[in-house]
């Protein structure tokens, strides 16, 4: 015959007791920030203000009493990275979070107020900081935005504007804040209306634009002075020098030259406008900074060797691993070194030095020195414009094009790296790069 329990522990319900202790257990994880805080207080009187160690533990009981019974938050703030998917209860929340998720431009949910809701994952990795349950105008402080955002609010329509970001690239994106109408529901009185928010990215067409009207005007500018002197000696060779033997091999030999110079001018200028189309994006390979320096000393071996001077490393003995594309990196390098071999002093050495930095956001720094004649120091600040030359005699006699230091400057940009250059008449070139 079973046994009847005391009807006074009939009541007591056992079985909630275990749940109860997790539920205590977790409002004291989630209030541990706050809890440490009032333990070092407590702690300070103890220590400073002479306060009595026996009250001192009954008022942090007390305190910990307190922060058991507070109950948890209604909603947790997602960490960078997640997302958070709209509330279950809202009708055709799922519907709308695959419609974001199948979109691959960024996209974003927000409530009336304009709280971020939901996220999909290209508008993760574009703005990781925007994450569920901020605000977006208080995130992306930008006056169009908020207005489109209060304008959709207020009206019910649709808005659309251009935003233009410099920071850390330069970027151009085409938003649009409409409002997710519910079918059969006056939008306006919903308590629980919506917006999406979408960013197409206008960044690429931007710069294919600018690099055609920059390469027109650059090309146009830097080729009329080459492209009129191969003219000229074509005239001469049809003319009065067209059976002189000794003239023609001689305007031939400077026809070449030209015609070299104005092939290194054309792949220049490519190369920094499709560097410059792609700036806004961070490269995502990973490359041995130390081995590709390595690499660089080697393939300029024959020039160090024609010009007298050494090219001296100073590396660690270990891996430096960065992130960057490979290709970029080896141009950036092969271009400040060889610059620092056709302007450096023979006799003596260019250093390459590679090591730690404390900048903040940036962690290695490659150094590349000469011992050359130096720069005035009105011109360090320009060296890296397109085309400026201190000596354009002499930049042309080197076969400089005046984009090398441009190049670099783009490239070391798109890695969210920073260039210094410092110089003085007599003291020679030194050149930073800073990389993340």
């Amino acid at each position: 015959m079973p046994v009847k329990r005391p009807p006074d522990k009939d009541n007591l319900h056992p079985s909630h007791i275990p749940g109860l202790r997790r539920n205590v257990l977790a409002r004291l994880l989630v209030q541990g920030p706050l809890l440490a805080g009032f333990a070092g207080v407590i702690l300070g009187f103890v220590l400073l203000g002479n306060l009595r160690p026996d009250l001192a533990l009954l008022g942090l009981a007390v305190i910990i009493a307190l922060l058991a019974v507070l109950p948890l938050p209604r909603a947790a703030v997602p960490q960078p990275g997640e997302v958070s998917p709209l509330p279950a209860a809202e009708p055709g929340s799922s519907v709308v979070s695959a419609f974001a998720e199948a979109l691959a431009d960024p996209c974003f949910v927000l409530d009336r107020r304009g709280t971020v809701l939901y996220r999909n994952a290209p508008g993760a990795q574009q703005y990781p900081n925007l994450q569920p349950g901020r605000v977006m105008t208080l995130v992306l402080r930008n006056p169009e935005l908020i207005a489109a955002v209060e304008g959709a609010v207020r009206s019910g329509e649709p808005r659309r504007f251009e935003l233009h970001e410099t920071l850390p690239a330069e970027t151009w994106d085409k938003v649009v804040v409409a409002p997710l109408h519910q079918p059969g529901t006056d939008w306006l009185a919903d308590e629980n209306r919506h917006l999406l928010v979408t960013f197409q990215s206008l960044t690429e067409l931007k710069r294919v634009d600018a690099m055609r009207a920059d390469f027109i005007a650059n090309a146009s500018h830097e080729l009329r002075t080459p492209l009129a002197s191969l003219m000229g000696f074509i005239d001469t060779l049809l003319g009065p020098a067209a059976k002189d033997g000794a003239a023609r091999e001689k305007f031939l030999l400077i026809m070449r030259s030209q015609a070299d110079r104005m092939s290194r001018l054309i792949d220049d200028l490519l190369s920094l406008s499709r560097i410059e189309m792609h700036q806004h994006v961070r490269p995502t390979g990973s490359v041995d900074l130390a081995a590709l320096l390595r690499e660089v000393r080697e393939g300029l071996q024959i020039q160090a060797r024609a010009a007298e001077l050494d090219v001296i490393l100073k590396l660690p003995d270990h891996p430096v691993m960065v992130g960057g594309d490979r290709g970029q990196l080896y141009a950036v390098f092969e271009n400040l070194i060889d610059n620092a071999i056709k302007y450096g002093a023979p006799g003596k050495s260019v250093e390459v030095i590679l090591g730690p930095t404390e900048r903040p956001g940036l962690r290695h720094q490659v150094s590349v020195v000469d011992h050359g004649p130096g720069v005035e120091p009105e011109h360090v600040p320009r060296l890296t414009e397109r085309f400026y030359r201190i000596d354009a005699e002499a930049s042309r006699k080197q076969k400089g094009t005046g984009l090398g230091l441009a190049i670099v400057k783009h490239i070391i940009q798109r890695h969210r790296g920073q260039v210094t250059i410092k110089s003085a008449p007599g003291e020679g070139l030194h050149v930073d790069v800073l990389l993340p």
